[in-house]
């Protein structure tokens, strides 16, 4: 045998034993003072064990481990704005208006093809105040994390030619929230980032103005009917990021413990996920504790 055939196979045969290795269990144990700690206080956790990484999952919201790979949640979308209502003989004439199956197509043909729910008693409008606060407005019948439509909320006025003439209209706030069902404020759209669109269905000289910082309907005398809508862009508060742990370690480094705040009481499932990652495969186990965390 020559010796760079014997290279060869010394390469081949190294190259078979790696490929047999297999990965190991990743070992690591952890342990604490106590399961009972005040908000506040410094909880330290020690790990026995050298796994290849550790990644921590506080049980918090957004930092829980059984969500890591959720991607959608049946959270409430949840609208809050400002109106006033000036001139003319004040009376409701602007609509909270709410669709699942709008195609966002901003035209009069797509606004009667879509179906609309009145919520304008949900809301508190105007009535010659500046400002007025809505109240918040709950969507939870609109939202469904099984189907993921979308949610478009329109502002619809509509008035008549009157002797006092037809109000105007201003909407001086608006926000758009994603709330979990732990409280879990996610913020969706402001009056700036809404996406309005104005829909004109008649008298097309007096419609919706749109800026970044409010909607505004002028008002008019002296002229012919008038409806005006002013749509958001879609809406879906069912659509999440999963929740991500906090990579503590890596294969290049030890790590004897961990030190953690809670700021907030409450009950956590804390876990820690140590894992054994190769070219050939990779193998995870957990290690997971309930701290009661006092006020």
């Amino acid at each position: 045998m020559t010796i760079r055939p014997f290279i060869y196979l010394m390469i081949i045969a190294a190259f078979c034993g790696c490929a047999k290795e297999k990965v190991t269990t990743p070992a690591l144990e952890v342990t604490t003072s106590g399961t009972t700690f005040k908000a506040g206080d410094t909880v330290a956790f020690v790990f026995r064990g050298n796994p290849d990484n550790i990644t921590f999952y506080s049980g918090e919201p957004g930092r829980q481990y059984e969500y890591r790979r959720r991607t959608t949640a049946d959270n409430d979308l949840q609208v809050d704005f400002s109106t006033l209502v000036q001139f003319g003989r004040i009376y409701p004439n602007l609509q909270l208006m709410v669709s699942n199956d709008f195609t966002g197509i901003a035209d009069v043909e797509h606004v009667k093809a879509a179906t609309w729910k009145d919520l304008s008693a949900k809301a508190v409008f105007s009535t010659g105040q500046d400002n007025t606060p809505s109240g918040v407005v709950s969507l939870k019948e609109f939202a469904d994390s099984s189907r993921h439509p979308l949610i478009y909320i329109a502002f619809r006025y509509a008035d008549t030619n009157k002797p006092e003439g037809q109000n105007r209209w201003v909407v001086r706030t608006f926000t758009a929230n994603s709330v979990s069902a732990d409280k879990v404020v996610t913020p969706l759209a402001t009056m700036a980032t809404a996406g309005w669109k104005a829909v004109d269905f008649r008298n097309p000289a007096f419609g919706w103005t749109i800026t970044s910082a409010q909607l505004l309907m002028p008002n008019s005398k002296n002229t012919d009917d008038n409806e005006d809508w002013v749509i958001s862009k879609g809406f879906d508060p069912t659509a999440v990021k999963p929740d991500q742990g906090v990579a503590l370690k890596n294969i290049s480094n030890t790590l004897a413990g961990y030190k953690y705040v809670f700021a907030r009481p409450g009950t956590y499932r804390v876990v820690f996920e140590a894992s054994a990652v190769r070219y050939n495969g990779e193998k995870h186990i957990t290690r997971e504790l309930t701290l009661t965390i006092t006020p």
